[in-house]
């Protein structure tokens, strides 16, 4: 999840020697800390990280742009060692980047880590082309070679050495392309679902001659998708050693419905997302034979494509979850792949108005930002920062500054309870004493560490929420919401040589997925880290120690520390790991750590001693289960533990005073793709639950406060159909996946509002959302994250009366009768009993009616005994049936009382 905050930052660009004819950016990359911006005169190389520093430049002259022509396509070589440049008059330039010695000195003590780049000019060769009156698309390339597009249909290789290979045309469809197909969870945001057949792919060739706009290089998936003028796409398979070997590049299939303009590969999830001319974007899914998963657009925000124009460019985040589209004629937006809207530059105005909302040209500088179109965009490689060029812009870099979080990815914790949205240098957390306003408190990292740790990596909340632990580039520190104190290493020496991976809370013990790389260390500690280190795994793998000594330069591993000392002295364990940890999850004393493929490892914990600074605690970890799963489904995202659990007999990693011990025998896995499914950890087993999940929280056993409401609940989720609540069957298997009870659509959020976390004391969901404030004295408006509560008391009522849990059910309602929500969630509660009532009756109506027992009271009649109980009775009803045809009054009034009361 991202969002936006802050106002936007201006990054100024330098003029060119000579004027241009072309009015915009030709190019524009981020990778590795650095962004490079081609323009068509000259080109700039930029720091990326905490400080933005113009690094380099290369200006051509007036008698290079006269002889050779403008810029007019680039590429940058993905080790970021050449640049590669096309001019007007097809001269390939090749340039060379390399850093000097000179420290950029930003100000402070330390130094800044930036060295100033030299741009040299290494080759400058005429394009040997047939034809002259040629136009071009943009490049692609991989570390060897690079492809281009050309106006009559047909591909241009050349090599990163200047070598020109020549033209060679796409072979037709040699397979049967069979028709894109609309998979069964597809879903439309802003289209009409009866469009998604319009996307039906014919098995005609591709016209060769209808010219080349855009490639798309994925050597993950080994895959170059090829767009042309006429908005045919084309998926191409690739040779396993990228674009050298060119006779390989074969046309596979025709993808999308003919109005494609631009297209991104999110290469992890597998996902292609197409803009097109009428400025919609979808999503395709390309493990799947490229079914169609759902449309975005703006259309139900009152926005049409005579507003905003076609989409002009679609950029993925860097781990694949979110993605930004921006249009040619105005504004951008942020979307989730479940089709959230996260962040949009376009004003906002409600649901219902059918109108487009025009900005008037006499409003006093409060423009929104990009009222001329977005022309090209580009994430930073950690998600903090998403860089764009307004169209017709040649001046200036608009970087817009996001927050994030990973709800239940990954290896770092977090809890529902605690709701952190954390940016390159701060965090955002939502404060919840009072549940009526929500409120965000950004929380600025010491300067003393996040200087020199920049920027954030990791975040995990404590199980109670109380307690936070930050980690950046290197170290970490640790944050009391209580005690508003910060808690960091004494040693910054000790903190340098901790490379966090990923953390957990365990307990009062926070847990340190460190990286070493022995490589980086001086002689003597290294070879005393990799004796202890070959110590301590020769324990668990006996005869490979040899191999490892002789062969390992960094390795992973678990660190313990106590909540109240980072310090050397009081780390409580060192546990090495096999390998690089995929995902991880604590319950309890026990920790989850999976490898891949799919290896899962089961730790119990056991702690002898008083965790207190007075006396020296002995931890002690020891393995009691290992599974490893063959499968072919995508690699996990995250997995946690489910709490129900079994009574273990004793094994020997325990001392026989612990006659038994409890091990949770479940986990929930949410796959990359998302898919959730339920896996026995017993015998491996896994049962498919669900798909288009994007996150999901284990609510079962989590919370010790008796005020919990949501203790019947076995988890959450949450995608594009809205949260989805899991309960347990009350049968045998308490997991069956016949026997869950899911909630009816009444979750489904608005489509702006995206879930953080929830508030068991008080049975609501905190969602977050966009709002801008504009000033008189600013030319772009502040973006503000919003927090909001959304109710699901009325749901978790209604399950309990279900299942005749009519105690349970008013006990629940007891706890949360002083909130502010309660008369609203009662309200909702007999409506939606009542509403589903009157389509029963209307569903039987030709069919014979069953004389009706006395015991058997319906679920209408139940409800309104459970609000009888209350002070808003009267009111509740009334107001209920002055929402519903008088027709139907009779039924609710004759289990709520009479009317006249």
């Amino acid at each position: 999840m991202y969002m936006a905050y802050g106002w936007p930052q201006v990054i100024p660009l330098e003029q060119g020697l000579c004027p241009s004819s072309q009015k915009h950016i030709i190019y524009f990359k981020v990778i590795n800390r650095l962004f490079l911006v081609v323009s068509p005169t000259h080109l700039e190389l930029w720091s990326s990280s905490q400080h933005k520093v113009r690094l380099g430049k290369y200006k051509r002259n007036a008698e290079s742009l006269e002889r050779e022509g403008e810029n007019l396509q680039a590429v940058w070589r993905p080790d970021t060692k050449l640049i590669a440049i096309l001019t007007s008059s097809f001269f390939l330039h090749i340039f060379k980047v390399q850093f000097s010695d000179k420290r950029i000195q930003i100000g402070g003590k330390q130094p800044s880590g930036l060295f100033l780049a030299n741009v040299s000019l290494l080759l400058s060769e005429q394009v040997p082309f047939a034809d002259k009156d040629l136009t071009v698309s943009n490049f692609v390339s991989d570390n060897k070679h690079l492809l281009l597009g050309l106006s009559n249909g047909s591909l241009y290789s050349i090599s990163w050495k200047g070598e020109f290979y020549g033209a060679f045309e796409l072979d037709p469809c040699s397979r049967d392309s069979s028709d894109a197909s609309v998979s069964p969870h597809s879903l439309g945001n802003g289209v009409a679902s009866g469009m998604a057949p319009t996307d039906s792919v014919s098995n005609h060739n591709i016209t060769r001659k209808t010219a080349i706009v855009q490639l798309e290089l994925c050597l993950l998936m080994r895959l170059l998708f090829v767009l042309y003028f006429d908005g045919q796409l084309v998926s191409c398979s690739i040779s396993k050693k990228g674009l050298k070997q060119v006779e390989y590049i074969k046309a596979e299939k025709k993808l999308g419905s003919g109005d494609a303009v631009c297209i991104s590969v999110a290469s992890d999830q597998q996902i292609l997302a197409v803009g097109t001319r009428r400025g919609v974007v979808k999503l395709y899914d390309l493990a799947e034979s490229a079914s169609l998963i759902r449309t975005v657009s703006l259309c139900d925000w009152g926005y049409s494509v005579d507003d905003t124009g076609p989409v002009s460019c679609i950029a993925w985040t860097p781990d694949y979850s979110a993605f930004a589209v921006g249009w040619k004629l105005r504004g951008l937006t942020v979307w989730s792949v479940s089709g959230c809207r996260l962040m949009s530059t376009i004003r906002q105005i409600g649901l219902s108005s059918v109108s487009s909302p025009k900005v008037k040209p006499n409003q006093d500088r409060k423009y929104e930002p990009l009222m001329n179109g977005t022309s090209l965009m580009q994430w930073d490689e950690y998600g903090y920062r998403l860089y764009v060029i307004e169209e017709g812009s040649l001046e200036r870099v608009i970087a817009f500054s996001f927050g994030k979080c990973c709800l239940s990815r990954g290896v770092s914790g977090m809890t529902y309870v605690c709701q952190v949205i954390y940016g390159e240098d701060r965090l955002l957390v939502v404060q919840s004493e009072d549940t009526d306003e929500l409120k965000f408190l950004h929380l600025n990292l010491p300067v003393s560490y996040i200087s020199q740790n920049w920027p954030v990596q990791h975040v995990a909340a404590s199980k109670d929420g109380m307690h936070l632990a930050v980690a950046g580039l290197h170290g970490l520190i640790l944050y009391d919401i209580r005690l508003k104190k910060w808690r960091v290493f004494g040693d910054i020496t000790q903190e340098q040589k901790i490379q966090c991976k990923g953390l957990l809370w365990l307990g009062k013990i926070v847990v340190v997925c460190n990286y070493i790389d022995s490589s980086n260390t001086e002689a003597g500690e290294s070879g005393n880290s990799d004796f202890r280190f070959i110590s301590l795994i020769s324990e668990e793998l006996g005869f490979m120690w040899p191999f490892l000594y002789g062969t390992s330069h960094s390795w992973y591993e678990l660190l313990f520390y106590p909540r109240y000392h980072l310090d050397q002295s009081s780390l409580l364990c060192r546990k090495p790991l096999l390998a690089k940890p995929m995902v991880m999850d604590v319950y309890q004393d026990h920790i989850l750590v999976t490898y891949r493929p799919f290896d899962v490892h089961i730790f119990h914990v056991r702690l002898l001693g008083e965790l207190t600074p007075s006396s020296t605690p002995d931890l002690q970890l020891s393995t009691v289960r290992e599974l490893s799963i063959m499968t072919a489904k995508s690699h996990p995202a995250a997995m946690r533990f489910i709490p129900e659990q079994r009574e273990l007999a004793s094994n020997n990693h325990i001392s026989s005073s612990d006659s038994m011990d409890r091990e949770p025998a479940r986990c929930l896995i949410l796959r990359t793709n998302g898919e959730l499914s339920l896996l026995d950890l017993d015998d491996g087993r896994e049962r498919e639950l669900t798909d288009s999940v994007e996150l999901f929280w284990v609510t079962c056993g989590q919370s010790e406060e008796k005020t919990s409401l949501i203790e019947e609940v076995s988890w959450l989720d949450y995608g594009h159909r809205g949260m989805q609540v899991w309960y347990p069957s009350p049968g045998a298997d308490p997991f069956m996946q016949e026997d869950f009870l899911q909630l009816d659509p009444e979750l489904e959020f608005d489509r702006e509002a995206y879930p953080l976390g929830l508030l068991p004391n008080a049975g609501v969901v905190v969602c977050v959302s966009q709002r801008m404030s504009f000033s008189a004295c600013t030319e772009f408006p502040c973006f503000e994250p919003s927090s909001q509560a959304q109710t699901i008391l009325h749901c978790l009522l209604r399950h309990l009366l279900q299942r005749d849990k009519k105690e349970e059910a008013l006990r629940l309602a007891q706890l949360s009768a002083e909130k502010p929500h309660f008369s609203h969630c009662l309200e909702w509660l007999l409506f939606t009993v009542f509403d589903a009532e009157i389509s029963r009756q209307n569903a039987n109506k030709n069919q014979i009616s069953v004389p009706k027992h006395a015991g058997n009271r319906s679920l209408l009649e139940k409800t309104c005994d459970l609000i009888r109980n209350f002070s808003e009775y009267f009111d509740v009803v009334v107001s209920v049936a002055r929402k519903t045809d008088g027709r139907h009054w009779a039924d609710l009034f004759s289990a709520a009382g009479r009317s006249t009361e």
